[in-house]
């Protein structure tokens, strides 16, 4: 089961979170694409005495891929790097989560030629959900 919801396709996966953030840092170390930052917003909650299931963000990109985005449309900046969000809902199962190229192509008003600069992000993440 995929879900779909303004822009972002959310699909199921088996691995654990911890077990997809590892295998998703593999992925992006492979293909040479730099991961920015690991957001753990779960661990940051616990900090403040805050509980919430595993939720994690990875944030990564390449400039190769990314300079012509924004120059072709500024405002997709505010999109990039691109995002995959690892999560755990209130039933224990984990979710992979990004914004679709479709959807950032048409909100920023895109070339359809350049749709395939934001293809890594569906390719990183259908490694992680259930096939």
């Amino acid at each position: 089961m995929t879900a779909r919801i303004q822009g972002i396709t959310a699909a199921p996966s088996r691995l654990t979170v911890d077990e997809a953030v590892q295998k998703l840092r593999g992925i992006i170390e492979a293909k040479g694409v730099t991961l920015f930052a690991l957001v753990d917003h779960s661990g940051e909650a616990e900090k403040v005495g805050l509980k919430m299931p595993p939720t994690k963000l990875l944030i990564f990109g390449s400039p190769k891929a990314g300079t012509p985005l924004m120059l072709a449309a500024p405002s997709i900046a505010i999109d990039l790097p691109l995002k995959i969000l690892v999560s755990e809902d209130a039933d224990g199962k984990v979710w992979i989560s990004y914004n679709t190229p479709e959807y950032l192509c048409q909100r920023h008003g895109l070339p359809p030629e350049l749709m395939q600069n934001l293809a890594a992000v569906e390719k990183f993440a259908a490694e992680l959900v259930d096939g």
